[in-house]
């Protein structure tokens, strides 16, 4: 039986990491004034070009039903089976448009991550790795959705301009935190990304700082796979995280960068750590 693991580009998967991990991917979309682009064909760099002359965020673009009924269709032509792991329902339309779509046809089924970003791409590779196993599909998705609460998935954003752009953060708020130079941290809490602590100072020391307050509370990593993602920061702020991830003696990590999706809601040089907080013992 061939199986197709499927996601969306809210993953945030390397290419490499695609290819290596068979992974299929379909495209939000981004619209950029007038123009609509599929995640991937701009990138993270384009939006924030964009904002900055426009002084507007890009709205993102759920896929649609018909969008996934073709992609879907299409993936059915190569594969027995497909295992499609989605964007949290609770931050987005697309899973649950997926689920309609699945449901008009056979052998789909659809993982709700309730999570974004890397911690759907942990997920995704996590399927695979079942799969290759031989494990049949519905024991993968039941698998899935037993480990999916285990997900680690936070960031440190580096400016309020975007959240407030994105009617996230009071003017106010804004205003104290450039003045402070507030770094506040976003934290996954049951499928929904909510505010968790606050740092201030130099990009390089408040990612110091979370790193080591995310490896405290969540210290079981399953170091097989974890993933450092930014949108573009600064070399010595991913030094400082896999410098931390390395003293918790992770060596498996993954560098990459957030598509268009993420990047329009978080802004530019946000970073988080992503991994599975269960050790990885039983897995």
């Amino acid at each position: 039986m061939k199986v197709c693991i499927s996601t969306e580009s809210t993953a945030d998967l390397s290419p490499e990491l695609l290819k290596e991990y068979d992974i299929s991917v379909i495209p939000f979309r981004i619209l950029l004034g007038e123009d609509i682009m599929a995640d991937g064909e701009i990138n993270a760099l384009d939006i924030f070009n964009f904002v900055e002359e426009k002084k507007i965020l890009p709205r993102t673009s759920a896929i649609n039903f018909d969008e996934y009924t073709e992609y879907f269709n299409e993936l059915l032509k190569k594969y027995d089976v497909i295992v499609h792991i989605a964007f949290g329902t609770k931050m987005s339309s697309s899973c649950t448009n997926a689920v309609r779509a699945a449901s008009k046809l056979e052998n789909i089924y659809i993982v709700d991550s309730a999570s974004l970003s890397t911690g759907v791409g942990l997920q995704c590779i996590y399927a695979r790795e079942l799969a290759n196993a031989g494990v049949a599909p519905e024991e993968i998705v039941k698998k899935l959705e037993k480990r999916r609460d285990k997900v680690q998935a936070s960031f440190v954003v580096n400016t309020l301009e975007y959240l407030y752009k994105g009617g996230r953060c009071s003017g106010l708020s804004r205003v104290i935190g450039a003045v402070l130079r507030i770094k506040p941290q976003i934290v996954l809490r049951d499928g929904m990304m909510v505010p968790g602590k606050k740092y201030m100072g130099r990009q390089s020391s408040c990612v110091r700082k979370y790193c080591e307050d995310i490896l405290e509370e969540f210290p079981k990593i399953d170091k097989r796979h974890v993933f450092i993602t930014h949108s573009h920061a600064s070399p010595e702020m991913i030094e400082e995280a896999r410098n931390a991830l390395k003293a918790h003696g992770v060596e498996n990590i993954h560098e990459t960068i957030a598509g268009c999706t993420i990047s329009s809601h978080c802004g530019p040089k946000c970073l988080g750590i992503l991994y599975y907080a269960d050790g990885g013992e039983d897995y």
